[in-house]
């Protein structure tokens, strides 16, 4: 069985597997900025997809709420109609959703019978030591009788993280990588989300026989798009690997 990628731009996809349709990090705002303390986000292009031109949604996975480019004003109302939001357990407590614990599995069931099984695997926005500043953020991996193997990374800056989930899933199937080399004067500019050349060794590093990144368009704090995922996957040998999607665009894997 396969599964189909629908991206809608920044974080935000459909993912259609074992009959079901999640959707990643909902952030449905028109383009505006959203500032942080001293800092600021700029969304620099609408979401491809309206929220009522993307149901049903049969569960959100939501890697954090703490930042608009994963959760915005939008998203947060969509979650109302959604019946099941998978998050991290700091994040549930905020939002009311259902709490994934750290490398425990939330079972969802499909509706030809049998289960999809989500597990919840680490990622760390930015550097070591960055959580305390930006929080817990949660992957995850999908997993099903007859279903591709499928790991949505979240914001994660880490292949050390990348390491550790291919440890725990020796078999991954379909990699969907939140990429785009994100930087803001947080850290000095270090890496928040992996960059292109982090991307393509995270595809290694998995054995994955598809990678589809998300999360490195229609936000202004990414430093890298689509022209250099293309390049980092061709020096890493991986251009066969890689599916790359603009916004509005689908993928059958």
């Amino acid at each position: 069985m396969t599964i189909t990628i629908t991206a809608l731009g920044g974080p935000t996809a459909i993912l259609e597997l074992g009959g079901l349709r999640l959707l990643t990090d909902p952030a449905f705002d028109e383009p505006r900025d959203y500032p942080i303390g001293d800092r600021r986000l700029t969304k620099t292009a609408p979401t491809a997809l309206a929220p009522d031109e993307v149901e049903p949604i049969d569960a959100v996975l939501l890697s954090h709420d703490q930042h608009p480019d994963n959760l915005d004003e939008s998203g947060r109302a969509f979650l109302a109609r959604v019946p099941l939001v998978l998050t991290t357990v700091a994040g549930a407590e905020r939002i009311g959703a259902t709490p994934v614990p750290l490398w425990e599995h939330h079972d969802i069931p499909r509706p030809g019978g049998g289960t999809l099984r989500v597990t919840r695997v680490p990622a760390l926005h930015g550097p070591e030591g960055a959580e305390p500043v930006t929080g817990e953020v949660a992957g995850f991996v999908l997993t099903g009788e007859d279903l591709p193997t499928v790991y949505v990374s979240g914001d994660n800056a880490s292949l050390d993280v990348v390491r550790e989930v291919g440890d725990r899933f020796p078999v991954i199937d379909v990699a969907v990588l939140f990429a785009g080399a994100a930087r803001t004067p947080l850290f000095d500019g270090a890496l928040l989300t992996l960059d292109s050349a982090g991307a393509a060794e995270a595809t290694r590093l998995l054995g994955a026989r598809h990678a589809v990144p998300l999360h490195f368009d229609s936000w202004a704090h990414f430093t890298e798009g689509g022209e250099e995922l293309t390049k980092a996957f061709a020096e890493a040998g991986l251009t066969d690997r890689l599916t790359l999607l603009a916004p509005g665009d689908s993928a059958e894997l």
